[in-house]
């Protein structure tokens, strides 16, 4: 669906390690601030357990993970707004993604300094949000002046426009995010066409060091303390750890570091799946002997929509669309045991896709 999640964060924070964790692009990290003036894009799988459990069911000649695509923006700098470290060619990045990952830096380590002189992740975050906010408030400001020239012609709306747009205004200017000002949801359209940068859904990532991965440690307090009036996600990842994990050839070696390390699965697992989320995305499967295959939509997408997802041709010829639950299916085993048990639903165009879902599109063009 051409999604991105941006990873953010201020330089020598970790994100090009947590990148490389994720995704099969190995870019390169350095100890050395500002050593990057370029983003580092790759497409990655989401893990999905499901797939494996159908194949148990549904054996087939290849298993196709959904994906969504990962942006490793370089660090911003104090100043970016301004131009500061490469910052407007990183802020552009920002705002072409839907949605971002800032990785913060909660370990020390004597062999590779912090830009500030000292880790402190919630300076960090209060940095990075600072840089994006200004931005913010020169893209309101611009467009307060745009709908000025248009009151004068009489326009009503644009009258509203600037009454909204000032909202916005005393909010930012207030070091708050453009995510939490107090603007009706029929409102937020006078800004559709701004794509703020400080709009944008954020998971949090303390990138911890090994003795610290299951249950984090100073910084990470600091951190959950900050946003503990905040409805927030907050991860943690020993991004080290990560890396050498992905390095592991045989998933025997990975399971077992993993093990000794106290974790039941990789960290950026539960990322790349709260990165999902964090898009507002959900799952459905088509199954067979050549495919089985995750695909991904849109909350809220009819089964004509979800069908285009697979092809255009199948949206535009939609007749109808046959639904298996995931559960029913592993449960009873096969699409002729559901057809028995009278779990396999004809479904029309107005049929709202459900995550997990197992669809037949019939279709006529």
């Amino acid at each position: 669906m051409g999604l991105q999640c941006g990873i953010i964060g201020v330089t020598n924070v970790g994100k090009t390690t947590i990148f490389n964790c994720m995704s099969s692009t190995k870019a390169q990290a350095s100890n050395f601030a500002f050593s990057s003036n370029k983003s580092n894009i790759s497409i990655i799988n989401v893990p999905d357990s499901r797939l494996y459990v159908l194949e148990k069911f549904q054996p087939t000649d290849r298993t196709v993970h959904t994906t969504v695509e990962i942006v490793d923006i370089p660090g911003l700098a104090k100043g970016a707004n301004k131009g500061e470290g490469m910052g407007n060619s990183f802020l552009g990045d920002i705002r072409n993604c839907d949605a971002l990952i800032h990785v913060l830096r909660c370990f020390d380590d004597e062999n590779l300094p912090h830009v500030e002189g000292s880790v402190d992740p919630v300076r960090d975050i209060e940095t990075v949000n600072f840089e994006l906010q200004v931005k913010d408030l020169e893209s309101i400001e611009k467009k307060i002046q745009r709908l000025e020239k248009l009151v004068k012609t009489g326009d009503k709306d644009a009258k509203h426009g600037i009454e909204v747009l000032k909202i916005y205004k005393d909010h930012l200017e207030s070091f708050q995010s453009a995510r939490t000002a107090p603007v009706e949801e029929s409102d937020k359209r006078f800004i559709a066409d701004l794509f703020l940068l400080s709009t944008k859904p954020v998971i949090y990532v303390c990138n911890v060091d090994e003795a610290s991965a299951v249950n984090g440690n100073k910084y990470v307090e600091k951190v959950k303390e900050f946003f503990k009036d905040e409805s927030t996600e907050i991860l943690i990842i020993a991004g080290k750890v990560e890396a050498d994990i992905a390095e592991l050839d045989s998933e025997e070696d990975r399971s077992a570091f993993l093990k000794d390390v106290g974790l039941s699965e990789p960290g950026v697992n539960k990322l790349i799946r709260a990165a999902y989320t964090l898009l507002d995305l959900e799952t459905f499967f088509t199954i067979g002997q050549k495919e089985n295959r995750a695909w991904t939509i849109k909350k809220g997408m009819t089964a004509p929509q979800a069908a285009g997802v697979i092809h255009s041709d199948l949206e535009r010829g939609f007749i109808r669309a046959e639904v298996i639950k995931y559960n029913d299916f592993i449960t009873l085993g096969s699409e002729h045991a559901c057809k028995e048990k009278g779990k396999l639903h004809v479904e029309g165009k107005t049929y709202i896709v459900e995550d997990g879902d197992i669809l037949h599109i019939r279709f006529n063009v």
